[in-house]
């Protein structure tokens, strides 16, 4: 049985992969600030573990509770997100520090804590959007949150370089538009394309294949042209 870590577990696409890998026998430990709609389940594959990303002694103890659960890590899907709707003209410096803390810092911070549990062919999936990809259609309103997606994108390309010749494998999707709690509490009323669910099947059969075909790469997820 492999061992996967997902963040951002506790609703939406995160809530949708941990059902996933559960049901097709994987190791998985859910990470979330809030984990009571994972721990209800009662799921036998799933292990939790409480984690605010934005605060370094929480991914810390996170990272020590997955070192005492697995002796290595085949999967990490970062898919805990931040996202502030807000002119920019409103946007302030805390509203920036708190989306890139969870969006880059946190995420940077979890990865390289995890570094000496991954193998050359372990798979990290970053989950982007298609806002933070240059020349895309971009939404008003989402400054931080799209600047800090654009920053998760370069990131990836960096650890592409850095870790190419020795693993793990780090690819990012950057995501159109999903109808999750996030995208609705956003942006109250927008019907996206997708499901949470779709989109979440989607990301399943590319973290287990994807890392044959693609390394550092940034690949859109979108039936909309950027």
């Amino acid at each position: 049985m492999k061992n996967v870590v997902i963040t951002g577990s506790s609703r939406g696409i995160g809530f949708e992969l941990v059902n996933l890998f559960n049901k097709n026998n994987y190791n998985v430990i859910a990470l979330s600030r809030n984990l009571s709609s994972i721990s209800k389940l009662n799921l036998n594959n799933v292990s939790t573990f409480s984690t605010d990303l934005s605060d370094s002694s929480s991914i810390n103890k996170a990272v020590k509770f997955i070192n005492n659960k697995f002796s290595s890590v085949d999967i990490l899907i970062n898919n805990a997100g931040k996202l502030i709707n807000k002119p920019f003209i409103e946007t302030t410096k805390q509203d920036f520090i708190s989306v890139y803390s969870v969006n880059v810092f946190g995420l940077a911070e979890l990865v390289k804590l995890l570094l000496p549990s991954f193998s050359d062919t372990s798979h990290i999936i970053n989950i982007s959007s298609i806002g933070g990809i240059a020349g895309s259609s971009k939404f008003p309103g989402l400054s931080a949150y799209s600047s800090s997606k654009a920053a998760l994108n370069v990131l990836t390309e960096m650890l592409y370089e850095e870790f190419k010749t020795s693993g793990p494998v780090v690819n990012t999707l950057a995501l159109g538009a999903v109808q999750t709690e996030m995208l609705e509490e956003a942006f109250p009323g927008y019907k996206a394309p997708l499901s949470s669910a779709e989109m979440a099947n989607y990301i399943y059969d590319f973290s287990i294949k994807g890392h044959k075909y693609y390394n550092g790469k940034i690949l859109p997820v979108s039936i909309s042209n950027p």
